[in-house]
């Protein structure tokens, strides 16, 4: 019994949050207009290009789990 208000308060908190999203998002309710920085195609390439173009300062990639690499040397216990 409690399952059918527990899904459909989620349901509806769901509902709530995409017209509210949609609302002010999309339909622009309370003003503004969406920046040209972000609509314009050519200034994202532009942009991304330049990112791209960086010198890399850092040192090479890091591996995030090593251990999953499978690169290191294990040792049996008889050659001790």
């Amino acid at each position: 019994m409690a399952t059918k208000y527990i899904i459909s308060s989620i349901l509806g908190a769901f509902a709530v949050a995409y017209v509210s999203d949609l609302l002010i998002a999309e339909k622009k309710i309370f003003g503004g207009t969406t920046p040209h920085t972000v609509s314009n195609k050519e200034w994202w390439e532009e942009t991304d290009k330049k990112f791209q173009a960086w010198p890399r300062t850092a040192g090479p990639p890091v591996v995030m789990n090593p251990i999953s690499r499978q690169n290191f040397i294990v040792k049996s216990s008889s050659e001790s």
